[in-house]
């Protein structure tokens, strides 16, 4: 019998589970390090200790490397930015950075003549002979990353594959990262995407080498999964390729978690943490994705992640003496020295939920002398924050099931107008029981244009079956794939034009169950 093992980093603990399919074998909570993976080496011996150092098949894990980087500015390389589009540009690449992000980031910006227009059609022929130049002069500097750009690539992709082939050619050795393969339509936001992406390339190689030294280390020789902020997983290869699609798979494994611990495929799932509590709707089992371009440390991108709301309250938040006043301010990670069910001087969340009835955290005694009527304010507050949130996430005015996950989960019981809250057994781990349970996919977002050869379900066959492809590729089980979500949506604009979206997915299957099953 082989057991996945699913590790996720947050910003106060790393947490590891070993799982016997859906069942919880071993849970450990171990502090994240400054260096993250000696609190993932820390977290997975300790986790194979406690369940007898079991057969694994595979290792699944959402790490934080990636957006502590960008947001604080560190370990990122400099890019050189080429945009196909018409000389000369008046909103160029990197426009709207902050400033020091910009300055830590950017190896020059080149306009080379090229892109398309919004129905497909060439804004211009793509000038080869200015773009080998571009090439000669990013040579003679000691950038090697390039993130190329297209004005419509996602409609017409020509352009872009051409010039990253003269790139490749001219620039042997130096990574190119298309943008069309990292964003989605919209210039700016998908151009930002793939310069975050390529600034993040040495960094990834870094991460991905300690992860897999690290697992070796813990005696572990099985395959090593990423996840990916849609709630599927990536290779290790191919998170050497793109790592900003690991971004955000924080909330992704959390709510991933909530509906494989709950069976609860369509929820609104709160992840309460120290600070905040992160809110997000469970569609199919999946997140919801954001429609809107995320906010990336002051950086505009549009690459796939999920439509989650933070919200200021957490275990660690201050309340007032009175309960009039709940956060935003939060002690954070020194909970367990704030806080007065800890032996603290700081009346937090926590002490309210503990004065509350709630159990089995810190000392009891230390919040009887809380007020009766502080305790009820301040979650009639609380509730109300809570209630209002949730139903910004939820896309209709009906009621859906809440499912409470997080190491602040059990507080949330005490909040009266949550009286149907599920959580579930396990709750506080469900980010890394959402890692190991991840699964491999795809999507295929594309323009296409119907004529008398090519009709709307031919259209819709391909793309479907593109994707498929696409998934079996990343490690889907072909014979459990399945479709999220297909969209097909006629453009007015485009004669004949229409965007067809579809997300495929299926359970990762590892080198060694392959095997196996053709025996």
């Amino acid at each position: 019998m082989t057991y996945k093992i699913g590790i996720d980093v947050g910003g106060t603990n790393t947490d590891a589970v070993v799982l016997d399919g859906r069942r919880v074998v071993a849970s450990v909570k171990s502090p994240t390090t400054q260096d993250v993976t000696t609190g993932i080496l820390n977290a997975l011996t300790s986790v194979l200790n406690d369940a007898h150092h079991p057969t694994v098949s595979s290792v699944f894990i959402g790490t934080t490397h990636f957006i502590n980087a960008i947001a604080q500015r560190r370990n990122l390389a400099r890019v050189a930015v080429v945009r196909l589009a018409t000389p000369p540009q008046s909103l160029g690449p990197m426009v709207d950075w902050p400033e020091d992000l910009r300055g830590a980031v950017n190896g020059g910006t080149y306009i080379c003549a090229g892109g398309a227009q919004f129905d497909g059609s060439l804004l211009s022929e793509l000038d080869e002979h200015s773009l080998r130049g571009i090439a000669e002069e990013i040579r003679q500097t000691d950038i090697r990353h390039v993130a190329l750009s297209s004005v419509f690539s996602p409609v017409n992709a020509d352009p872009e594959k051409r010039a990253e082939e003269i790139l490749r050619e001219e620039l042997p050795g130096v990574s190119i990262t298309p943008a069309t393969k990292v964003g989605q339509v919209g210039l700016l936001a998908r151009e930002n995407a793939a310069i975050l992406n390529a600034a993040l390339l040495d960094l990834a190689g870094e991460v991905v080498d300690g992860l897999e030294k690290v697992v070796c280390e813990a005696g572990v020789t099985a395959p090593i999964l990423l996840s990916q902020n849609d709630g599927t997983v990536m290779t290790v290869d191919r998170a050497r390729q793109f790592p900003i699609f690991t971004v955000a798979s924080g909330p992704t494994n959390s709510m991933r978690g909530a509906a494989l611990l709950t069976g609860i495929d369509n929820a609104v799932v709160v992840d309460v943490g120290g600070t905040t509590s992160d809110i997000g709707l469970l569609q199919n089992g999946f997140p919801r994705e954001s429609t809107v371009a995320l906010d990336l440390a002051g950086v505009r991108s549009n690459f796939r992640v999920p439509d989650v709301l933070s919200l200021a309250l957490g275990g660690g938040t201050r309340i007032s003496d009175d309960g009039e006043t709940v956060g935003p301010e939060s002690v954070g990670f020194r909970i367990t020295q704030e806080a007065k069910v800890f032996g603290g001087p700081s009346l937090t969340f926590t002490d309210i939920a503990v004065a509350s009835g709630v159990r089995g955290i810190g000392e009891p005694g230390a919040a009887v002398d809380i007020p009766s009527a502080t305790v009820s304010r301040s979650l009639e507050i609380a509730g109300d924050l809570l209630v209002r949130t949730i139903d910004r996430a939820k896309l209709s005015s009906r009621d859906v099931p809440v499912i409470a996950v997080g190491g602040g989960a059990s507080l949330l019981s005490a909040v009266p107008v949550l009286e149907h809250l599920n959580i579930p057994e396990n709750a506080g781990v469900a980010n890394a029981v959402g890692a190991a349970f991840a699964e491999a996919g795809a999507e295929v977002d594309t323009t296409v244009f119907l004529d008398d050869n090519l009709t709307r379900s031919d259209a819709l066959d391909q793309v479907k079956a593109e994707a498929v492809s696409l998934a079996i590729e990343a490690g889907a089980d072909p014979e459990n794939v399945r479709f999220i979500e297909v969209e097909d949506i006629p453009l007015a604009y485009l004669p004949g034009g229409m965007r067809i979206r579809v997300r495929v997915v299926g359970p990762f299957v590892a080198p060694a169950e392959t095997a196996e099953r053709t025996k």
